[in-house]
Formats: C-alpha cells, structure tokens, sequence
C-alpha cells in the first residue's frame, strides 16, 4: 500500500467513530423528524400517513405561524445587527488589550455559565413590576407612575424578551477574537510601514480578515432564535395574545397534546429555516472563499 493511499485509510479510521455517532444521533433523528412530519401520530401507535394535513393545521391555525415567523424575522434581524454587532465591538476593543481586559473578558462569560431556563427566570424578577430593578430604579428617579407588567403587555414584552439575550454575545466575541489573533503579525507590519494608521488597519484589514468568524456569528446567533424556547415559555409563554408567540412553542404544544406527527413538521420547518440562513449567510459573507 502506498504512502497516499495508507493516509486515507487512517483518517477513514478515525473518522470512523464521528461518523457513527452523527448517524445515530443525528441524522436518523432528523429523518424520524421529517418523515413523521407527513403523519399522525400520538407517540404510542404507529404513525398514519396523512400527507400534507400537519403543514396545512400548521400555518393555518389562527395566524399563529404567521405571527411566529414575523417574529423569528424581527429576532433574527436583531440577533445579526446589534447583537452580532456588539459581540464584535467587545472583541476588537478586546484584541486591543487595554487595562483591565482579561477582567473584562472573564465577566463578560459569566452569563454563559448560567443556564438559559435560569437566566430567564432571573430576568423575569428583573422585570418585575413589585419588585423588579428596572421599574424601582424608573420609579426611583422620579417616574412614580412607571408600572410596565414586561412580560405581559405589548410592545413590552417583545422587548424585554429581546433584552434577555441581546448583550449577551460572548460565543460571537470569543471566535471573532480568536480570528483577529489569527491574523499574522506581518501582515499588520506591513500596512503600518505604508502608513496607515489604527483605524485604516481596523477597517481594510482586520474587518476583511474575519468576515468569515463574523458569518459564524450570524449564523449562530439566528439559529439560536430559530430555537429560543426557555426565553418565551419561561417568561411571557407566548402571550400577550400571541405577540411573542413562536416555532418552538407551537412544536412544545404539539408534544404537550401528544400531537407528535404535528410537532415534528414544526420542528421539520425549524430544520429548513435553519439550512437556508445558513446558506444565506454563507453567501453574503462569502465563508468559502479562502482569506489567505
């Protein structure tokens, strides 16, 4: 055997474990997902083929879809401006090293330690008309008729939904940090003898070098809506009305009423939202293209 052919054979081997376990653990549930989708099932019997009936129930129901994809397209637009965008601030000001930044960065983790059913609940004290900060401090500086119920008015509870996660973008931080320390020193040398000075390298090199880490974050950070749960449910569970209502939800309440074959064409939906902004985002930020 030669030289060539032994190399593939030892990565065949040790591809050989993930490969499995992705089979097992990934990709059959996903089929299980999208062919049970097409079915009615209550988790016991055996599932009925019903084509297309799950779907219809689905986008159909109340304008309930309708208002979880206005919704996911609000979040999603949120979640790739001002979330992604702040997770970059912090990751630039960061490489910079200033006093203090290993403390910074440290603190800036802490939340992601933190279960998100937790955190929900501990926004939801926040939040709290009685007893919450934010309306004692409102009423404390002078506002004493501020009683805003966060999670149960609207616009308000759409907001305040948002405000569980929007400043908190380290995952973002931490691969775009990774991708500026990446960046060779030489590079960098090189544009400061052209003379150019912080914010031209900042702005034509840095930026441009990781605009691939920068689609990574995107990505994560709207599929991280796609499949926000424990925000809603924990919090406003949908209400008021249905202003906050979503995917998640619907596929929760599908499981909650032993509607399975329903969940599963939610979740199949989820899947397909998912694949799509992945391919989006990987166009627009152009992730194939080799940097170097």
């Amino acid at each position: 055997m030669n030289k060539k052919w032994s190399t593939k054979l030892w990565i065949a081997i040790f591809l050989a474990p993930t490969i499995l376990m992705f089979l097992m653990f990934n990709l059959t549930p996903i089929v299980t997902v999208f062919v049970t989708g097409f079915t009615e099932w209550n988790g016991f019997s055996s599932p009925k083929f019903n084509g297309l009936d799950n779907y219809i129930n689905l986008v159909s129901y109340d304008d309930t879809f309708l208002i979880s994809l206005r919704n996911l397209f609000l979040w999603s637009a949120i979640a790739a401006t001002l979330h992604v965008g702040f997770g970059v601030l912090v990751a630039f000001i960061l490489y910079k090293r200033p006093f203090g930044w290993r403390v910074v960065r440290g603190t800036f983790m802490i939340p992601n330690v933190i279960s998100v059913a937790a955190w929900a609940i501990i926004y939801k004290f926040i939040f709290n008309d009685d007893i919450g900060v934010i309306n004692n401090f409102m009423r404390d500086i002078g506002f004493s008729d501020f009683h805003v119920k966060w999670f149960y008015e609207s616009p308000a509870a759409f907001i305040a939904i948002t405000l569980t996660w929007l400043f908190y973008a380290v995952i973002v931080t931490l691969i775009v940090l990774n991708e500026l320390m990446a960046i060779p020193k030489e590079v960098h040398e090189a544009a400061l003898l052209d003379g150019a000075n912080g914010w031209q390298v900042t702005r034509y090199i840095n930026l441009p070098l990781v605009k691939g880490a920068i689609g990574t974050g995107v990505i994560l950070s709207i599929t991280a809506r796609i499949a926000m749960f424990e925000e809603v449910a924990l919090t406003s569970r949908g209400g008021p009305g249905n202003d906050t209502y979503n995917i998640p939800l619907m596929l929760y309440n599908g499981i909650v009423n032993s509607e399975y074959g329903y969940a599963n064409s939610a979740a199949t939906v989820m899947i397909i939202i998912g694949v799509l902004v992945m391919i989006v985002v990987s166009r627009l930020f152009k992730m194939n293209e080799k940097i170097y």
